[in-house]
């Protein structure tokens, strides 16, 4: 069998050493390199020849640096003869972009899954895409986590009897509802329209959440406007308790503070999916490593077994 190879960007080098104690498989070196008119070159310092060579890089910000990083190496590795080049990208930001939402837009997610396959990536490994049919952009096979398990894991560990799972919007429903049969638990789910990239409006919340303990799901929270729109509503509706949970805990312009300092707010859980500096002065963070995860459905893909299982519900 191939030799397996893993080579972590600057985004998460803390997640691909974690990746690569669990594969119990030494994190190849790399050099990146900024010249004077700004430009990146990268240096990959182990042999890839023939290697079943794994990239991790989730695109965090800085979003664009981090995607040309990525870029550059696969490229490297395929000069390098590489047998095979994994990109592991536990989150994918242009994900958002799948659509277009008024005229004379560019549908990025699909220009970046195109970038990646022509720099030289021959299969994707991510993590909770924010919308489904992102799976379908990219030419190459791509295997789709999702951190239900490692989120339903942590919440089974508290009194769920009076509690119920809520979606800050219909289109995330489908994961809720997935999440909430994890937990057996009821689902609710609010209507939203979005304003602008900051301002959303929550006009109603469909099911009931009245005097029960609410653990609200999401798959990312950036600047946060959706979840403190939610969470005024929630708080309307005379709930008990509010715990916040979301795989990609990007939390830009002091997202993480500001749901922090509520008082209607007992936790927020998210997971290690990008970096998150800051988080040991959150009290109320809780943060889950989907290394292991990540570790296992690389050592399938290496070994050619079947990825599925881990998507199953159990």
């Amino acid at each position: 069998m191939r030799e397996i190879t893993i080579f972590s960007g600057s985004a998460h080098r803390e997640l691909a050493a974690a990746i690569c104690h669990h594969l119990e498989v030494p994190l190849a070196p790399s050099r990146v390199t900024r010249f004077a008119n700004d430009c990146l070159e990268v240096q990959l310092l182990a042999n890839c020849r023939e290697r079943d060579v794994f990239i991790v890089q989730p695109l965090a910000p800085p979003v664009q640096d981090n995607l040309v990083e990525l870029l550059l190496m696969l490229d490297a590795a395929r000069g390098a003869s590489a047998a095979r080049i994994t990109v592991v990208m536990p989150h994918f930001a242009y994900a958002r972009s799948d659509k277009k939402g008024a005229p004379r837009i560019s549908i990025a997610a699909r220009l970046v899954a195109d970038l990646m396959q022509t720099a030289g990536a021959d299969r994707v490994l991510t993590m909770t895409l924010h919308s489904p049919q992102v799976h379908g952009f990219f030419g190459v096979p791509v295997d789709h986590l999702h951190a239900l398990h490692e989120l339903a894991r942590h919440f089974r560990g508290g009194d769920l009897s009076n509690s119920v799972v809520v979606s800050p919007d219909l289109g995330n429903a489908k994961e809720a509802s997935r999440f909430a049969r994890l937990l057996g638990l009821p689902v609710a789910a609010a209507a939203k329209e979005r304003i602008s990239d900051d301002k959303v409006l929550i006009s109603s919340i469909i099911g009931d959440v009245r005097g029960k303990d609410v653990v609200v799901l999401d798959d990312e929270i950036a600047r946060g406007s959706t979840i403190v729109e939610l969470l005024d509503r929630l708080v309307e509706h005379d709930v008990a308790s509010i715990r916040v949970a979301c795989t990609h805990g990007l939390f830009s312009d002091g997202a993480l503070d500001r749901i922090g300092r509520r008082d209607d707010v007992a936790e927020i859980v998210c997971t290690n999916t990008v970096p998150l500096p800051g988080a040991e002065d959150a009290p109320k963070l809780t943060v889950i490593s989907v290394a292991p995860a990540l570790a296992e459905a690389m050592r399938r893909i290496h070994n050619g077994e079947s990825v599925s299982v881990l998507f199953d519900e159990h």
